[in-house]
């Protein structure tokens, strides 16, 4: 009798633990909402170099949206702020991309004026990864000149050829608004150079200035008294040789984003990062930083903004005035 008493009460404990637990399993789990990243772009084709870049920050979900207008972006700001909910918003961000450094601008500005406060999500403006390209080349041009020179980019004169293209804008624009005097350089027209010049000083309150390059000649007039050379022109284009730079009697250092060959500046490596430029005098000290330098620092720098958004508990709203202050940051 007793053994079937024993029996008796483990078949009923054993259902009730059974039950406790299929209760339990059953229960919903509160689970964090999924982080996305909607990212509104002019062109044909949102870049794969963001989308990688976005992934590889953490974003769980990216929404790539094409020839997206200024007119779009009120509507898709407020479509992706109210259908998550205030904890959902934390977990929502924008990413604004092209090739147009003023058109980026004010997709950002509009974006920040559709926020509904607690509907409000960070954005980050890198169109064609010009902002966090020409940060992190001015930046670190401003280490070496400081090392090397004890200088300031307020104390030079800086010539950005390719000026006229959005890395080259966002380039002068940086370097302007601290302090120095900067020229950006097209190759066929000065007037094309002004026009973008009046442009950016309205919209940035810069003080840029408008120059021309085509020959041979011309580039070495404009050198001669530079204590800053930026190119930022297109991949594949040698815009200086030895010959030219032989003139720069007064250059400091020299900065080149064209990773493909040849190089936009003759004798500077791709890795280089302060190495002095060759067929200068020594005593010059000129020095030069190659592209994949300054790329490896750019790379850090998106990656760290993007994974910001992710981080943050108030909402960012990132341009290239915020990509050079974390460049500068980060070459600390």
């Amino acid at each position: 009798m007793a053994y079937k008493q024993f029996v008796n009460q483990l078949r009923k404990t054993g259902c009730q633990l059974l039950s406790s637990f299929c209760n339990e399993s059953v229960k919903p789990q509160k689970k964090e909402k999924r982080s996305i990243l909607h990212m509104f772009d002019p062109m044909p084709n949102n870049s794969p170099f963001d989308i990688n870049m976005a992934l590889d920050a953490g974003f769980d979900v990216l929404m790539p949206y094409s020839n997206v207008k200024l007119d779009n972006i009120h509507n898709l700001t407020q479509d992706a702020i109210f259908s998550r909910g205030p904890s959902g918003v934390k977990r929502t961000a924008l990413f604004i991309g092209g090739r147009d450094m003023g058109l980026a601008v004010d997709m950002l500005d509009v974006s920040k004026r559709a926020m509904v406060p607690p509907f409000e999500v960070s954005v980050f403006a890198d169109p064609s990864g010009a902002f966090t390209t020409a940060a992190a080349l001015v930046a670190c041009v401003e280490k070496e000149l400081q090392q090397k020179h004890g200088k300031q980019l307020k104390d030079c004169k800086a010539l950005v050829f390719g000026g006229t293209g959005p890395v080259g804008i966002a380039t002068g624009v940086i370097a302007s608004l601290e302090g120095a005097e900067t020229f950006l350089v097209d190759h066929l027209s000065k007037e094309t150079a002004d026009d973008a010049a009046k442009e950016y000083n309205r919209r940035f309150n810069a003080n840029l200035k408008g120059a021309v390059a085509g020959s041979d000649e011309e580039k070495a007039a404009l050198v001669a008294d530079a204590d800053i050379i930026f190119c930022t022109a297109k991949a594949g284009i040698q815009v200086l040789n030895s010959a030219i730079l032989s003139h720069a009697n007064n250059l400091k250092v020299a900065g080149d984003v064209n990773a493909v060959p040849p190089a936009g500046i003759e004798g500077i490596g791709l890795n280089d990062f302060g190495k002095p430029l060759a067929g200068l005098p020594e005593e010059q000290k000129a020095v030069g930083i190659g592209a994949l330098a300054v790329g490896n620092i750019k790379y850090q720098l998106q990656q760290k903004l993007l994974t910001a958004m992710l981080e943050t508990d108030k909402p960012l709203y990132l341009d290239f005035r915020d990509a050079f202050k974390k460049a500068q940051i980060i070459l600390k």
